[in-house]
């Protein structure tokens, strides 16, 4: 019989979850990304029809599927990495440069984020902000409020990765499982 996970892993598995949720919804974006710019740039170039909304709409999506999965790619290991020597740590070492990194540049650079985007798109909503351009969409604070979710879910993420870390390097948690897959 096992023991019981405890509640700051049961946290973490959560934050993981929802995050894996959102990338994976905001990966299927993708494809509308594809479909939406072919048909803009048929309906332009083949018939002479501009498709603002649905030219603003793939922009929205882009700026989702990049800012949405953010989190989503950290949890799954699947950020850009340059240090040479990560891959040679053992799984207790790399887990102690990602709590530091965590730490010192990952939640600082969320709260930075955080801070210096709320008015920015606290005002777009209090204003119900709009396209500029004739036939545009009618929501220009949704995307803007994309930015607010890169922060909250990449602040999550490093707060589960963080609890995962401390029970690693305390023995009470199986060593690191490859994050890929």
């Amino acid at each position: 019989m096992s023991a019981p996970t405890p509640a700051a892993l049961r946290v973490a598995g959560i934050i993981d979850a929802l995050n894996a949720r959102l990338g994976q919804l905001c990966a299927w974006l993708t494809l509308f990304l594809v479909l939406g710019t072919a048909i803009v740039v048929v309906l332009r170039y083949g018939f002479g029809i501009g498709a603002i909304a649905l030219q603003e709409a793939v922009m929205y999506a882009h700026a989702l599927v990049f800012m949405g999965a953010a989190a989503w790619t950290l949890q799954r290991g699947g950020h850009v990495r340059v240090d040479i020597f990560y891959q040679k740590l053992s799984a207790r070492r790399q887990g102690m440069i990602d709590g530091l990194g965590h730490l010192l540049f990952l939640l600082p650079v969320c709260l930075f984020l955080g801070w210096n985007s709320w008015d920015y798109v606290s005002n777009s909503w209090a204003t119900g902000e709009r396209s500029n351009e004739s036939g545009g969409l009618k929501f220009v604070y949704l995307q803007k409020s994309i930015i607010l979710v890169l922060v909250v879910s990449l602040g999550l993420q490093a707060l589960s990765d963080l609890i995962k870390v401390v029970y690693r390097l305390a023995g009470r948690l199986p060593e690191m499982e490859v994050k890929h897959g």
